[in-house]
């Protein structure tokens, strides 16, 4: 281990959000957090402005932006397939032909999910699943065009990713096996969809890639290695994984050849959680292979690593690549619930070249678990030169903006509550990503299930 001096001083900031201001601590070691990614050379700007509540009650958005509702939970789907299912949560955003844009959605549905995703004969992994994804294909202007089933008989499918090749890799947040909750088939697993014809991966189980509570992968575009988040509710929680194809960067439908799976290990740290200083750096990152990535017997997280063990985290989130480093989020940390130490929610960065791993973020507030902004979810960079940050707290829910400064703004507020004025609910948002023109971010409420585009001054 190193801890460098590059500790950035915590500040407090006020978002503000029009009529109700937010107050969020942050620090972070922004400069190396966007250093090398293409977002870096954007604006880094400090916002864009207080938001403006929506007349409509849904999306409340700085001035000069806008919204459109894409699609919504109940709706039929364009297809004719059945109805738009419920739980909306990761997606990505891929090129289509003549300015198209192909977004692939998840649905988050568990065995007692309220609008399940329609059975499709060669998309249906588990006919007892109500889980899957959607695909959306819309024209320059955000029309959408076509709305269909992706891969359905899925459970649980809460984030993933892109690959470097054009496809989505959904993952399923579950350990359940077949007989459990009514499934015929096990599942946590990892599935490739097409975005754009979904029938050319099918329903396919990529097993090598380990089953467990799966929430979110990155591709390292150069070496073709797979790291992935695993999201578990109880201690010992979660762990960082990598896997190593037997066919690297081979296109669609490579991962199914198999490769090996890695955890990794921080000598000397057995939970991330006690570590609170914003850049510190632990050397010689070691990666243990998995004992049993099938968990046939016991959760990888349970299993035998060896002489001195593998290091955890509770909440592992958000997956992402940048410049030559892969980032995850550990949303929150609390001793009350069995981890070491507590924190608001962190943001790590893991350079594959110097096998290092370095804290660049830490969100706050330091004392109040309930105020909103405390934990980050899904995460993508911005065209701005910053990221956003989807919210997954309490009260109303937020998109946050976090520039290259460490200036953190409200981009935009959820209005649907859903629950009742003496106790009142808020849906979090989910799948925040960019078009690949950089001109419309994309955003899910998770309930009641909403797609938005958003578009507007961007750049400016």
């Amino acid at each position: 281990m190193t801890t460098t001096g590059r500790s950035a001083t915590r500040r407090q900031m006020l978002a503000g959000t029009g009529a109700l201001g937010v107050g969020i601590a942050f620090s972070g070691a922004l400069s190396e957090l966007f250093a090398g990614t293409a977002a870096a050379q954007g604006l880094g700007h400090t916002g864009y402005g207080p938001l403006v509540p929506d007349p409509k009650g849904m999306l409340d958005l700085p001035e000069g932006f806008r919204y459109r509702v894409l699609s919504r939970e109940g709706d039929r789907l364009r297809s004719g397939e059945g109805t738009v299912p419920s739980n909306h949560d990761g997606m990505s955003a891929f090129a289509g032909r003549e300015g198209r844009v192909h977004l692939v959605r998840n649905h988050e549905n568990r065995a007692d999910g309220k609008v399940p995703v329609p059975t499709i004969e060669g998309l249906t992994y588990d006919p007892a699943g109500k889980g899957g994804c959607t695909a959306l294909t819309l024209d320059s202007r955000n029309n959408v065009l076509s709305e269909r089933v992706a891969i359905a008989g899925t459970a649980v499918n809460c984030a993933g990713g892109p690959t470097p090749w054009g496809t989505w890799l959904t993952c399923e947040e579950t350990e359940d096996k077949a007989g459990t909750n009514g499934y015929t088939k096990d599942h946590g697993f990892i599935f490739e969809v097409d975005p754009v014809d979904p029938r050319r991966t099918g329903a396919v189980p990529l097993t090598a890639m380990g089953r467990f509570q799966h929430e979110a992968i990155a591709v390292d575009p150069r070496r073709g290695v797979v790291y992935e988040t695993e999201d578990a509710f109880e201690k010992p929680f979660g762990l960082f994984y990598r896997f190593l194809p037997k066919k690297p960067l081979g296109g669609r439908g490579s991962l199914r050849a198999g490769g090996r799976l890695q955890a990794m290990r921080v000598p000397g740290v057995p939970d991330l959680s006690t570590i609170q200083e914003i850049g510190a750096e632990f050397d010689d990152i070691e990666w243990v292979d998995v004992p049993d990535p099938q968990a046939a017997q016991t959760p990888i997280r349970f299993q035998d690593f060896g002489r001195g063990g593998i290091t955890h985290a509770q909440k592992l989130e958000g997956c992402y690549w940048g410049g030559r480093s892969v980032y995850f989020v550990s949303s929150f940390a609390r001793r009350s619930d069995g981890s070491t130490a507590d924190h608001y929610g962190q943001i790590w960065r893991y350079d594959p070249e110097r096998r290092r791993l370095t804290l660049v973020i830490v969100f706050g507030p330091d004392t109040d678990i309930q105020m909103p902004g405390e934990s980050p979810d899904n995460i993508c960079l911005a065209p701005s030169g910053g990221l956003m940050v989807c919210e997954d707290g309490n009260g109303a829910q937020h998109v946050y903006g976090v520039t290259r400064r460490g200036e953190v703004y409200a981009m935009a507020r959820g209005r649907q509550n859903i629950g009742t004025p003496e106790e009142p609910e808020w849906g979090e948002f989910a799948g925040v990503t960019f078009s690949p023109d950089g001109d419309t971010m994309y955003v899910n409420c998770y309930t009641p299930g909403t797609t938005f585009a958003v578009t507007g001054p961007w750049r400016r």
